[in-house]
């Protein structure tokens, strides 16, 4: 993300100028609020009189639409948000007060307006733009399913799925050949090899800091043995030179999933210096608690905000979806509970809703803490408290 012309101060109205990449559009989604301001360059379809008077033609002009937000909707599969809103200033083509939509994408620039800007929302935005100066995945993965392949990149906030690749059987219907006929080994040495083209397609191991190849079968040794073959033979340094860094798990193949795998301690060790890895180990951890040793962990919004009352949080673990709420009751109420946490000494881990593990906080009810000491009082009654 790109930040331009920054014009405000914490907790005063003020503009900035943003030129958003691929995975901050879903940043953007959880600190643009109703009420806001966006102005943004777009074209719309104008219909043209002919002299005749009776007939008309059709042409797309470039405008500027600036739009006081009334909603807007993020669309995950084209990673867009549309930004519905009343257009505020006049021009030849769109009437003052008129409803409008305008579409915010990768590397299109657009101008932002709040009221207020408060602390999250400038410590989002300068953290997605630190990470553009530092790009590096943490991590990528290439997991091996029964019949197929799935790539991931694995970063401070975003989990994306960069490839798919299927077997030959999947793609022709599920026949399959017998294991030890010389078509069956064919056929996986080509399935290999295009797993292995994505992966140099999407994954620069220059930049990204450790790979781990996983499934519950031989697959993983099978291709890392591929891959250091291929490398060698196409004398690709970036592998060759970090093939100590790419290593394999078991788990999360054969109809697995991504969040069991990061689960693994060889991926937890990989990950341990990291913020990622701190996150999954912070929920993990609670998970383990829960189950185990209930008074030294709690869930819900009553039974944390109680925790907070005595100083009992050492670590907190909160939802994007509550700290940046559209509701700002809600949205101030978990302000304020990251903040005093913070303030007395705990740590407080916010979770993206684009990263994989966001799911399972959610089962806690998108909010839950690691305690300092035990505190048995605090029982779970009220971890369906309704917003």
């Amino acid at each position: 993300m790109k930040l331009k012309k920054k014009d405000f101060t914490v907790n005063h109205m003020g503009t900035m100028t943003i030129i958003p990449e691929e995975p901050d559009i879903w940043i953007l989604y959880n600190i643009i609020n109703p009420g806001d301001y966006v102005t943004a360059d777009t074209s719309r379809k104008v219909h043209h009189q002919l002299n005749d008077a009776k007939t008309t033609t059709a042409s797309r002009v470039k405008l500027s639409i600036h739009l006081k937000v009334t909603c807007r909707d993020f669309h995950k599969d084209s990673s867009t948000l549309r930004i519905h809103g009343r257009n505020l200033e006049p021009n030849n083509y769109i009437a003052v007060g008129s409803f409008h939509t305008l579409t915010l994408e990768r590397n299109k620039p657009f101008e932002l307006h709040k009221k207020l800007w408060k602390d999250d929302v400038i410590e989002a935005l300068q953290e997605r733009e630190n990470h553009e100066a530092c790009p590096e995945a943490e991590l990528a993965v290439i997991l091996f399913q029964q019949d197929h392949a799935e790539i991931y990149l694995i970063g401070k906030g975003v989990t994306a799925m960069v490839s798919k690749v299927e077997t030959s059987s999947s793609r022709s219907g599920g026949r399959k050949s017998s294991s030890s006929s010389p078509s069956s080994s064919n056929s996986k040495n080509v399935f290999f090899r295009e797993v292995f083209t994505a992966f140099i397609k999407h994954v620069d191991l220059n930049k990204v800091k450790n790979t781990v190849i996983a499934s519950e079968d031989s697959k993983k040794d099978e291709f890392r043995r591929f891959m250091i073959s291929e490398a060698k033979r196409m004398k690709m340094r970036s592998i060759e030179e970090n093939i100590g860094r790419i290593v394999v798990a078991a788990g999360g193949g054969c109809n697995g999933d991504l969040k069991d795998l990061l689960g693994e301690g060889t991926v937890i060790n990989l990950m341990k210096d990291s913020k990622v890895g701190l996150q999954i180990r912070a929920l993990k951890k609670v998970w383990d608690m829960v189950s185990s040793d209930s008074d030294r962990a709690c869930y819900g919004p009553k039974s944390v905000e109680s925790a907070q009352e005595m100083g009992a949080i050492e670590t907190l673990l909160i939802s994007d979806e509550l700290y940046r709420s559209d509701e700002v009751a809600i949205r101030k109420r978990h302000g304020c509970l990251v903040k005093a946490v913070r303030e007395s000494g705990g740590d407080a881990l916010v979770y993206s809703s684009m990263h994989v593990m966001a799911e399972q906080l959610q089962q806690l009810t998108g909010i839950a803490a690691i305690l300092r000491f035990p505190l048995p009082a605090i029982d779970d009654e009220d971890n369906d408290d309704a917003y």
